[in-house]
């Protein structure tokens, strides 16, 4: 169902995937997309009820950003929102898209899709087609009427960006809007170097006072929403850590994945090509690590080597995941506290079953730091027979962590194995004997 700005429509589905798409390949412009929801004042509660690809889950677990993935000509980023499981105090769920590296008057075929998650039929669509100078839209909102969910066309746009535009919602963000410090709503401190009261006069025959209790320190206040990230290209592969800050805690590495529709020239069948994410294709995240001692290894779900995050080698695989959704996807976890006993760690990824090559696979791959800023970038230039992809290098230099992308699609000649042949590619020199999961 086409709708009109203003319009709106009754949803009947108890869940809802949310699809924000542009045309792909038009420019240097990058849509994202995220999700507010607020109560009843128009204001969101706390930080946490703003959903987007630095936080990609809302506590209640009822809106989820799902990652993007490309079909054909159309790029798409996803959200979903289980509306039976939202919290009461929610009045609206709006829907966002923003610019990155230009305004929406460069970006073509922008639209917002709501589809029933549980079969696939589309509820409604919207597309925006007045675009000039905003750099980010409110497209649209699911809204309470009467006991139960609509969906309104919006089509608000905004020239503050998504900062300017999350902060009129009442989200505290770490960067100004607009050239100016966001504002909160919080009570402002007193201004710096303003004299403290002056003390009341002692009597002149004081009595004993009680000893003064300690004082009772400010509760801190959570830090604000980081909306800064960083894309690897072929342009631009390698970003420091360092410099972005990104050197304690956990680095958490997820990669997600769908299949495109088409069915690959070296591969599946083209009923398994349309099982998007489905238990068909299972991908399993590893990493060849070397510690600054010397020792190496290897961190994968086969064998269950699942690592250790406190002890050597400070790297943990969580799980063996075989959907590749977004929300959960595999993931490798890196003790960064750890950093100085870490000399590299090669992250890649091999196809355990479901397909024969990468080729028609859709993946994004996120590094998150526990502090700075994400860095992701995406698969989906393979083009040889590939059943193995080193994803990302991670080098300590001088104390300088540094991440590199690889996207390199190997090929696994026969009597060899995926796990050998990365090895061989990047010279780890490690014996390998057969394993399963």
């Amino acid at each position: 169902m086409t709708m009109r700005k203003g319009a709106n429509v009754a949803v009947g589905a108890a869940a809802v995937r949310i699809e924000i798409g542009r045309r792909s390949g038009a420019g240097p412009v990058e849509v994202d997309a995220s999700a507010l929801l607020l109560q009843a004042s128009g204001k969101v509660r706390s930080d946490d009820d703003f959903v987007f690809y630095n936080q990609p889950r809302h506590p209640s677990g009822a809106v989820t950003h799902q990652g993007r993935r490309s079909e054909g000509a159309v790029a798409v980023d996803e959200l979903s929102a289980d509306l039976a499981r939202t919290e009461a105090a929610v009045d609206r769920i709006v829907l966002v898209a923003s610019a990155d590296g230009g305004t929406f008057g460069q970006v073509e075929g922008l639209y917002v899709r709501l589809v029933d998650a549980s079969d696939g039929t589309e509820i409604a669509r919207f597309d925006s087609a007045d675009a000039t100078v905003e750099t980010a839209f409110v497209l649209g909102e699911l809204y309470r009427r009467q006991g139960g969910w609509k969906f309104r066309a919006v089509g608000q746009g905004y020239g503050s960006g998504l900062a300017g535009l999350a902060t009129d919602f009442g989200i505290s963000v770490d960067e100004p809007a607009g050239g100016a410090a966001p504002s909160t709503g919080r009570t402002p401190a007193p201004p710096t170097g303003q004299a403290a009261a002056p003390p009341a006069a002692a009597p002149a025959q004081p009595a004993a006072a009680p000893a003064p209790s300690a004082p009772t320190a400010p509760a801190a206040s959570p830090p604000p929403v980081r909306l800064t990230k960083v894309t690897l290209t072929k342009q631009a592969p390698a970003v420091s850590l360092t410099k972005q800050g990104g050197t304690r805690g956990v680095l958490r590495v997820n990669l997600n994945w769908r299949m495109n529709q088409q069915p690959s020239r070296g591969g599946w069948s083209s009923r398994l090509a349309k099982t998007l994410g489905g238990s068909g294709l299972d991908l399993d995240l590893c990493a060849l690590f070397e510690l600054a001692d010397g020792r190496k290894g290897v961190v994968q779900a086969l064998g269950n080597a699942f690592g250790s995050l406190h002890q050597p080698p400070y790297i943990h695989l969580d799980g063996d995941d075989r959907t590749g959704a977004a929300a959960s996807g595999e993931n490798l976890t890196v003790n960064l506290d750890h950093a100085a006993e870490l000399r590299r760690i090669l992250v890649f990824v091999t196809i355990y079953q479901g397909a024969r090559s990468f080729e028609g696979v859709d993946g994004t791959v996120t590094l998150q730091p526990q502090h700075g800023a994400p860095v992701e970038f995406s698969l989906d230039e393979c083009t040889v027979a590939s059943d193995v992809c080193a994803l990302a290098l991670i080098t300590n230099e001088g104390g300088e962590l540094t991440v590199r992308r690889e996207a390199r699609y190997l090929v696994t000649q026969r009597g060899s194995s995926p796990q050998r042949t990365v090895d061989g590619a990047y010279g780890w020199g490690m014996k390998w004997t057969p394993g399963r999961k």
